[in-house]
């Protein structure tokens, strides 16, 4: 399949931090690379990550996007698997990214949403069914795909290349998950793969105050890509694309010779 890279930015999250990097040290099948970017934070960041032997970067330009965009423009593996520093992957996500990617269809991108842990059951409740629930079946519906979820996803290095010059990376007040799904390319495909389990801080949903604005930067989000890329023309451009056909990934070859296109949407629950 290819080597991985795990980009983790990071802004005085040292302690979540830890529990990532412990997560990712007991994974099934272990990253190539880990790199964690320092967005300018005052705690024990860097420490955490180097003792965990890890790769730093820092980016002064604070905004989660400025700080992916250099972790992925750094990252040396095939994939690019996306967590937050208060993720906590399952044993076997990265395997899960590896196993989904090798499919017949060759997504551009794989995600799901989280588990939520922390605080109290009614936060965890309206993180999962407004706020994540909202986003995959709204912003889904629009896009006609399934949306990327920013503490949860893989891309292939290909796809940065070709995306890295038309997303918003150096921006912090649109949200890098849905600038980066509003900009696949037509024939780039997203999959929502439920097997990629990663547990999620719900610490952002504290009060209303902290709901209401991150629905308020998704809608001045849609606002900025619509007028730069409409819903209609993208869906119709996109529609009419031949699904992108990955050559530099290592995929096994179709029996046939020929590469299935999948329908972008949800995969089934495990059995």
């Amino acid at each position: 399949m290819g080597t991985i890279s795990v980009i983790i930015p990071s802004l005085n999250d040292a302690d979540f931090l830890a529990a990532c990097l412990v997560a990712l040290a007991t994974q099934t099948r272990h990253p190539d690379e880990i790199i964690v970017v320092d967005n300018g934070s005052t705690d024990a960041t860097t420490e955490v990550a180097l003792a965990a032997g890890a790769r730093v970067v820092h980016e002064p330009l604070r905004g989660i996007w400025p700080a992916t965009a250099a972790g992925f423009d750094a990252a040396s593996g095939d994939l690019l698997a996306r967590l937050d520093a208060d993720s906590v992957p399952a044993p076997d996500w990265i395997a899960e990214i590896e196993r989904r990617m090798a499919g017949s269809d060759h997504p551009a991108v794989v995600t799901n949403g989280g588990v939520f842990y922390g605080r109290n059951a009614v936060v965890r409740w309206i993180a999962r069914n407004i706020y994540i629930g909202g986003y995959f079946t709204v912003i889904g519906a629009l896009l006609g795909h399934p949306p990327i979820f920013g503490s949860n996803y893989a891309m292939r290095a290909d796809a940065w290349t070709r995306l890295r010059d038309l997303v918003h990376r150096d921006r912090a007040d649109v949200h890098d998950d849905l600038d980066l799904a509003w900009w696949m390319q037509p024939g780039m495909t997203v999959v929502r793969d439920r097997r990629m389990l990663v547990g999620v801080s719900a610490r952002p949903f504290d009060s209303f105050d902290g709901l209401a604005r991150r629905v308020r930067m998704a809608f001045h989000t849609m606002s900025v890509e619509s007028r730069e890329w409409p819903p209609l023309t993208r869906r119709a451009e996109r529609r009419r694309a031949p699904v992108w056909v990955w050559e530099a990934s290592g995929l096994p070859a179709d029996p046939d010779g020929a590469v299935a296109a999948e329908t972008d949407g949800e995969e089934p629950l495990p059995a």
